[in-house]
């Protein structure tokens, strides 16, 4: 059996595809191009201190390898969840623009995040977003991997971004490593809850395998990044004063009984479906 189901309590994939589009945040959607990022804010790592992925990375599989037949293999179960409530959740997941991926993590730790309330929250997210993304630019650029959609020619849960998407390298994969770079990062403010964040991390990198952007091998490596993304930033005075000012936020919110206004039990009903091969 190549995927792994749950029951939903009679719940329709469209049904929950529909309530899943509830919890998206309202703003216009901008590019899912790691490398087309737009923003007026600046990472917190100078160049020299952005981890060398093409050091700490090696080259993708090559065809004929067990690496290469399992990148296939996942990529084939995670296409049939096309047209699932899964995929309507990757599509949502494959926002990486500001204002609205702030909230990505929003059920994992159980908070709106935004610039007027928690504001070094909000800080912290965009300016870590744009150094986990930075760590993967080179091996993609030297790499230039194809991506699955371009090989299956199948469809993308954003076929706006697929034009752009074609000249940036898929390995290792920018949204994992963005994804798991604030899972490390999100743990450490709120870690009564970094069960929950670290599985969000897992399974906001698994999103690109469902959307037909990424390989296997694309994910785990990113995720690599991510974390030597994070390890560099604990060693940056700006991104210390950020976090520690995050977590007297959250302690605030907290006292004053915010949590996530999304629909945060479907969201995580959603998230069990994965690629059963997926590591």
């Amino acid at each position: 059996m190549f995927l792994k189901t749950v029951s939903f309590r009679g719940l329709s994939h469209a049904v929950l595809a529909l309530a899943l589009s509830g919890c998206a945040a309202t703003e216009p959607r901008t590019s899912a191009v790691e490398a087309s990022i737009t923003t007026r804010a600046v990472g917190y790592l100078s160049a020299e201190a952005v981890p060398a992925s093409l050091l700490l990375v090696p080259a993708p599989p090559a065809a004929g390898t067990a690496a290469r037949a399992l990148d296939e293999e996942v990529s084939q179960q995670a296409r049939a969840l096309r047209g699932s409530a899964r995929f309507a959740q990757a599509t949502q997941d494959a926002e990486l623009g500001f204002p609205a991926g702030a909230n990505q993590f929003s059920c994992a730790i159980d908070l709106d995040v935004d610039a007027q309330r928690t504001p070094a929250l909000y800080r912290l997210l965009e300016r870590s977003r744009i150094d986990a993304s930075a760590a993967t630019r080179k091996a993609k650029h030297q790499y230039q991997r194809a991506r699955p959609f371009m090989a299956n020619g199948e469809p993308t849960c954003t076929p706006e971004d697929e034009t752009a998407l074609r000249s940036n390298g898929s390995y290792p994969s920018g949204h994992t490593a963005i994804g798991w770079a604030w899972a490390l990062i999100l743990s450490e403010a709120v870690p009564e809850r970094a069960d929950a964040i670290q599985l969000r991390g897992r399974n906001y990198g698994e999103s690109r395998l469902v959307c037909n952007v990424h390989w296997q091998s694309d994910i785990l490596e990113g995720r690599f990044m991510g974390a030597a993304a994070v390890a560099r930033l604990h060693d940056n005075p700006d991104f210390q004063r950020d976090l520690a000012a995050a977590r007297k936020e959250i302690v605030a919110a907290r006292a004053r009984g915010a949590h996530s206004s999304r629909d945060c039990t479907t969201e995580e009903a959603v998230l069990k479906v994965r690629p059963a091969s997926a590591l």
